[in-house]
């Protein structure tokens, strides 16, 4: 038995456990880096301690500074959650060492099932179906493309440690292969400290299909039925579901129990989550099992209602499972989209900043109610910082209907009507695949993202609608913290002329106070008259053409280039009111290499004096758990390096100079 649980990690995920934690009547307390420490679930535990400095290796990573925090606030049970230590075999034994409950699977089903290797080894033993491939443990490049040129192509070549896509390359044609293991290699080694592969043969057109496993102590082994995971970029799931709509009653019942023979082929104790692909003929082969809880475990909870979280806790507790097999039932359908920092405009860049505006949609906007059928894990709040210590997941969005296409439909109001605004976000995007047509109909493939969505204009620079740049153009000539008067800053009373730039583009407007709350904004032939509503500081409710519409926006007119983030379906817009700005125009490409984001630098292949051309990377940073290549874009000759190896920088900073 224990009475305090810690909660060995950060975000959304940490909330959520923290919640359950303290309705069964457990004490908690949650560890936090120092930039973290206004976060949400650090205000949520019952008690707090700081950890380190951001860094997850100085902080979230440190085995001993969470034990020394278990220590110190005499908490006897931790729970890891995901990412982190949540399979870190070392960690679990350490807990048990200190004589502390960790809520997960035993050490030696953590090491085997960590390793894609000997897990895919143990499987095979175990009469799991396996994708055919190379599993052995000589690990040299003669031994690789040997097995490869017998697997034949295409083919996965993977990371044996390690997930969340990375170490893992698709190789269509013989001459990709060795050039892809390299660079596995490198990634693996530098995400996981091990640079271990496996190859599989690459199944095409194949579904993600995973299945909840839960196991206690006695010996009692069920599933929970499966997550359809298909819809994937460059292998990281983007939208998870429960139940599949491919599964048949019979092919889940198959799924289920070779996922619990899997299970118990590592006698293994807690939740757990075995991943398969489905082939178009319904053949199934494991993949991996992952031995925590996973992301997408709220869908699992909305259709078996079931709080997995509690069986977690209930059963590292001692107690056995609930409930048997033949209690299981899946009712209703309930998905899930991940909200990121993200640009997928500039290749899903990871974005760092300032939570200006925090706004999910749980409740109308009218009647203030709650919406039926939506749930949304968050990990942040208004006025969070975003840095890039962290993997850029802030929250999830779930939605739950008696039938898929209602969850579908409350699901895509929930991502249209939230906002997130001071950091580009992933919701336009998330918005199009909702709405296309293959996922509507249900038959996206873990291939439709890579193969079918890359020309969806979610991917490029947003087209900036007029009306969106006169509501800018208001917005910045108003007081939106005074309400019962308008700030204009013209010599000409009732009129302002505004300069305004976003992405790259200028406009000059004309504002003209009509009377009342009417405006009339004018740029070369477009003209509107807009109505004002309601004002509020970060929501604006007007009349346009006869329609009465809202938007959500935020504004800082103080700086000494006032800015705007204005939110839409399509995307967040950021202006600038640059009226009073001296601006030149750029031509051609720059001569300095500046860090995408704040970050760390793991390689600078180029050296003083060396000519390079336009396109060649110069530098590698890593930031959020993804390495970023950064490109020269003129040619040029190395004049000046300004950092090395290992270095932390931040965004904008200089790294490179080159001359002619």
């Amino acid at each position: 038995m224990f009475n305090k649980v810690l909660i060995a990690n950060r975000g959304e995920i940490a909330v959520r456990v923290i919640r359950t934690a303290k309705a069964l009547g457990f004490r908690t307390v949650a560890v936090y880096s120092v930039n973290d420490k206004g976060a949400p679930h650090v205000a949520l535990a019952d008690e707090a301690v700081c950890i380190g400095e951001g860094a997850a290796s100085d902080s979230y990573l440190s085995t001993h500074k969470i034990l020394d925090a278990a220590k110190a606030t005499q908490a006897d049970a931790i729970h890891p959650g995901y990412g982190f230590l949540s399979e870190n075999s070392e960690f679990a034994t350490a807990c048990l060492a200190a004589d502390i409950t960790f809520i997960g699977p035993s050490a030696r089903a953590i090491e085997l099932m960590g390793s894609k290797r000997a897990s895919k080894v143990a499987m095979i033993e175990a009469d799991v179906p396996c994708i055919p491939g190379y599993e052995s443990k000589d690990q040299s490049d003669d031994a690789l493309i040997k097995a490869a040129l017998s697997i034949g192509f295409p083919l996965m070549v993977k990371a044996s440690a390690g997930g969340g896509g990375r170490g893992m390359r698709i190789v269509a044609k013989q001459n990709q292969l060795s050039d892809s293991i390299k660079s596995a290699r490198s990634e693996a080694l530098n995400a996981f400290g091990s640079d271990e592969l496996i190859l599989e043969k690459a199944l095409l057109n194949a579904r993600h299909i995973e299945i909840q496993v839960f196991a206690d102590t006695q010996g009692n082994v069920i599933h929970l039925g499966e997550r359809d995971c298909s819809v994937q970029r460059r292998h990281q799931k983007v939208v998870e579901e429960a139940p599949s709509l491919i599964l048949t009653p019979a092919l889940r019942a198959q799924m289920g129990e070779a996922a619990v023979q899997a299970a118990k082929a590592c006698n293994y104790v807690g939740a757990g989550t075995v991943e398969f692909l489905l082939a178009p003929d319904n053949a199934f082969y494991f993949l991996e099992m992952n031995t925590r809880l996973q992301v997408e475990h709220p869908v699992t909870e909305l259709v078996t209602n079931l709080d997995l979280v509690e069986l977690q806790l209930r059963i590292a507790a001692g107690e056995a499972l609930p409930i048997t097999q033949s209690d299981v039932e899946l009712t209703g359908h309930a998905i899930e989209v991940r909200l990121y920092a993200e640009d997928p405009a500039n290749n899903f860049m990871p974005q760092t900043g300032k939570v200006d505006l925090w706004r999910p949609a749980l409740t109308d906007s009218v009647s203030g109610e709650v919406i039926a059928g939506v749930r949304i894990d968050s990990g942040i709040k208004q006025g969070s910082e975003i840095s890039a210590f962290y993997d850029p997941m802030l929250a999830k969005f779930i939605a739950y209907g008696q039938n898929r296409e209602q969850a579908r439909r409350r699901l895509v109001r929930l991502v249209q009507d939230s906002h997130l605004l001071g950091v580009r976000d992933n919701r336009a995007f998330l918005n199009e695949l909702l709405t296309c047509d293959t996922f509507v109909k249900g038959a996206a493939t873990t291939n439709f993202v890579g193969d079918h969505f890359n020309n969806n204009p979610s991917l490029s620079a947003q087209l900036i609608d007029p009306n969106e740049w006169a509501i800018a153009a208001l917005l910045m000539s108003v007081d939106v913290n005074n309400h019962s008067t308008r700030s204009f800053h013209s010599a000409t009373v009732g009129q302002r002329l505004v300069k305004l730039t976003c992405q790259e583009t200028e406009q000059h407007w004309t504002v003209l106070h009509g009377g009342a709350n009417s405006y009339q904004l004018e740029c070369d032939s477009f003209s509107t008259e807009i109505a004002l509503e309601a004002l509020a500081p970060n929501h604006l409710r007007y009349i346009q053409n006869g329609v009465m519409k809202s938007i959500a926006f935020s504004i800082d007119k103080q700086a000494t280039m006032p800015s705007l983030w204005l939110s839409s379906i399509r995307g967040n817009l950021y202006f600038n009111d640059t009226t009073l700005v001296v601006t030149k125009n750029a031509s051609g490409g720059s001569n300095k290499l500046v860090a995408s984001m704040d970050g760390v630098v793991i390689d600078v292949p180029v050296e003083i004096g060396q000519a390079v051309k336009s396109g060649q990377v110069m530098a590698v940073i890593e930031a959020m758990k993804m390495e970023h290549p950064l490109k020269a874009s003129i040619d040029g000759v190395v004049k000046q390096i300004s950092v090395a190896v290992g270095d932390q920088v931040k965004g904008r900073q200089l790294l490179i100079e080159l001359e002619e």
